[in-house]
């Protein structure tokens, strides 16, 4: 490109540092040809100009250069993950407490054991739909905003269950020992199926590490619970069932049963 009368590149090169260097050189020459001709004043101002010219793009081109280095900047004001937990606390039961919590991304995590025992969370990723089942029917208990649960009725200690949903800085909280409230039973069924599952993945490692001859009966009681629709998402057993049904030290009875089960929670994988 052709420089203009103070040796300026046109407005589509500015950006360049390299061209931002030469523009400020040209300043300077063309500042010395006026201190020459006596004009100092006319040369004072276009040394100052000519540094101002260049130091603004070229700091701007710096930063451009560290942002790339960076990365860029992290969104502002991030969207709050909403997360709904289930928690029964019932001594004597097996386990006798459990918990479960979802984040609206279908990841959460999962705790049974004995009341005298320290909790140890396992990562779950429910599937999408019972993650979308589990918060619109939080959605149809106002987020739990206010609400009443229980059924104030004469019935047996079926254990605590505790609902709470956050969402940034809301929390809401409900607890309840028996429910007629539609949504809130469907609610608790669903926990109570995905708790199931991680129950039977725990029962599941114990026997592969310490029972392999347990195995059998392990799995029929499975298969059982699969045909009753009682667990909830079975696939988050699927790396244990794959285990065992790859595995030779394994009873052949124990091979097939896992295959069979695998058939019915991952079709079209075998």
């Amino acid at each position: 490109m052709m420089p203009n009368s103070f040796g300026l590149e046109s407005s589509a090169s500015a950006g360049s540092p390299c061209l931002l260097v030469k523009r400020a050189s040209h300043w300077q020459r063309d500042s010395r040809a006026f201190q020459a001709r006596g004009l100092r004043l006319v040369a004072r101002l276009l040394s100052l100009l000519g540094l101002l010219g260049a130091a603004g793009p070229l700091a701007a081109a710096a930063r451009g250069m560290k942002g790339q280095e960076a990365g860029p900047d992290p969104p502002r004001g991030s969207v709050p993950t909403a997360r709904i937990t289930y928690t029964r606390t019932l001594a004597g039961s097996i386990p006798e407490y459990l918990a479960v919590s979802v984040n609206v991304d279908g990841s959460g995590s999962y705790v049974g054991r004995r009341l005298d025992e320290s909790a140890h969370p396992r990562p779950l990723r429910l599937s999408a739909a019972t993650t979308q089942r589990l918060f619109a029917l939080v959605a149809q208990l106002h987020n739990l905003r206010s609400i009443d649960l229980d059924s104030h009725k004469k019935v047996a200690n079926l254990g605590l269950k505790t609902l709470i949903y956050e969402n940034g800085e809301e929390k809401n909280q409900v607890e309840f020992n028996f429910t007629q409230e539609r949504a809130g039973r469907e609610l608790m069924d669903l926990f109570e199926g995905v708790a199931s599952v991680e129950e039977q993945v725990d029962l599941l490692e114990y026997s592969i590490k310490y029972d392999p001859l347990g195995l059998p009966q392990q799995l029929l009681a499975i298969q059982i619970a699969l045909n009753h629709n009682e667990l909830v998402d079975p696939q988050l057993m699927i790396p244990s069932l794959q285990e065992i049904s790859s595995n030779p030290r394994f009873m052949h009875l124990a091979q097939v049963r896992a295959q069979d089960i695998l058939k019915t929670v991952n079709p079209g994988q075998q």
